[in-house]
């Protein structure tokens, strides 16, 4: 691969994770917005530049003064109402579903547009009155100005009413839960694509060669693998990366070994090392056991004796069951991997570690309740029948695992014989 298309998809990839991260802030679209509205204001003065007095109606001052007096006036307030209304949700979803849902719910597109207008707004009413009172604009700018005023003034309505129907939804657990299974559903089928994230797939962790480690304790969010590519040809060698995206490291675990083994150059390792980012937290987007957890973590909270709502652990079931069918698609789609990086190998994520991240919880803190057991075999029957072998392999262990939850949790024998008589286990026998 030459250098300028290693070069390309670094910084392709290195934009997608930090533009993901960008959206998780509130504040980026609203200083975006106050700079595009001061802009406005004061790009309608260039309109007195032209001559067309004759054939541009003669707005008067005080009528564009009594708007922008106006949009002054109330924006603030409402913008101040939004935040508040946008932190209620928030905390609603933290509550009532998982606090690891919270970037999701931050990243809410329509809640950030809006907050974005309010406040643009503010700051274009606040500009251009004052510019209007000081005499900056004469008879073309007053008719443009008059035309953007009228103009914000419509997309403050149209953004107010949309946000109002979102703000009623948003937080709400199963707006939450969409939020959670598109985010999973995206990152699956990115897996399902570059299931070694464009890399050669490495069959076996290469344990030998030098040791590249970290500094720094926990996540892993991302692998610059251009980044890799480019050290490996610099020393004519090859990576091989130990760990997958989500996985917590320390200083003393290697992230991946480089086939020299008589390498010394420091900078070298410090360059692989870099391109591994390291964060907190776990990311959705490159991460996709990391979603199914999320939705195992409702399921869980649901079923804990506080809440006990079967329905919600019964529904989340049922989204599971749906990302696992739209995986099982997309690798059926994804028969041939291209490799972008013939220098680099990533290991790949285990169905089975994914069924353990999405299933385990609910068979475990559900196995007393005989409406979520049945629904379990039930789905892990369904699972086994999409003609997906290891998926299949998957389903019927996961399947033994939650009747032998189900045979300890269930009070009535007879509860217990339907479940066992539902079980894909039972029907193989």
């Amino acid at each position: 691969m030459n250098k300028i298309s290693i070069f390309t998809l670094g910084v392709r990839g290195v934009a997608r994770f930090y533009l993901a991260r960008l959206r998780e802030h509130l504040w980026w679209k609203p200083a975006l917005s106050c700079v595009f509205s001061i802009l406005a204001a004061l790009v309608a003065g260039l309109a007195d530049q032209i001559d067309v007095t004759g054939a541009l109606p003669d707005i008067s001052e005080k009528s564009i003064e009594v708007l922008l007096t106006v949009i002054s006036a109330s924006m603030l307030v409402i913008a101040m109402f939004a935040v508040g209304a946008m932190l209620s949700a928030y905390a609603s979803a933290s509550t009532s579903a998982t606090p690891r849902s919270f970037p999701l719910v931050v990243a809410d597109d329509m809640s950030q547009n809006a907050l974005s207008t309010f406040i643009g707004a503010f700051i274009y009413s606040i500009v251009a009155l004052g510019a209007l009172l000081n005499g900056f604009y004469e008879h073309s700018g007053r008719f443009v100005l008059f035309l953007v005023t009228i103009f914000v003034f419509s997309l403050v309505i149209i953004s107010f009413v949309r946000w109002v129907d979102r703000i009623a939804r948003l937080g709400r657990l199963g707006n939450t839960v969409d939020k959670v299974e598109a985010a999973t559903d995206a990152a699956l089928r990115a897996r399902a694509r570059l299931p070694a994230l464009g890399a050669k797939v490495a069959t076996r962790i290469e344990q030998e060669g030098t040791p590249v480690f970290t500094k720094s304790v926990g996540y892993i969010q991302n692998i610059d693998l251009a980044k890799l590519q480019s050290v490996a040809e610099q020393i004519d060698s090859e990576i091989s990366v130990c760990l997958i995206l989500g996985s917590f490291v320390s200083p003393g675990e290697p992230l991946a070994y480089i086939s020299k083994a008589d390498l010394s150059e420091a900078q070298v390792l410090d360059d692989a090392a870099e391109a591994f980012v390291i964060g907190g937290n776990r990311t959705f987007e490159s991460d996709p056991r990391f979603g199914l957890i999320v939705l195992s973590e409702i399921a869980s909270r649901a079923l804990s004796p506080a809440v006990n709502d079967a329905g919600t652990a019964i529904g989340i079931i049922g989204t599971l069951v749906r990302l696992f069918v739209r995986w099982a698609q997309a690798c059926e789609r994804e028969d041939d991997h291209t490799v972008e990086f013939d220098r680099v190998a990533v290991p790949i994520v285990s169905l089975n570690d994914m069924f353990d991240d999405a299933f385990n919880a609910i068979a475990r803190d559900g196995a007393g309740s005989i409406e979520v057991a049945i629904r379990l075999q039930k789905a892990f029957k369904s699972l086994a029948k999409l003609g997906h072998k290891e998926m299949e392999q998957a389903a019927i262990a996961h399947a033994d695992h939650a009747l032998k939850y189900a045979k300890h949790s269930l009070q009535l024998p007879a509860e217990y014989a339907l479940v066992k008589k539902l079980s894909i286990t039972t029907a193989r026998k």
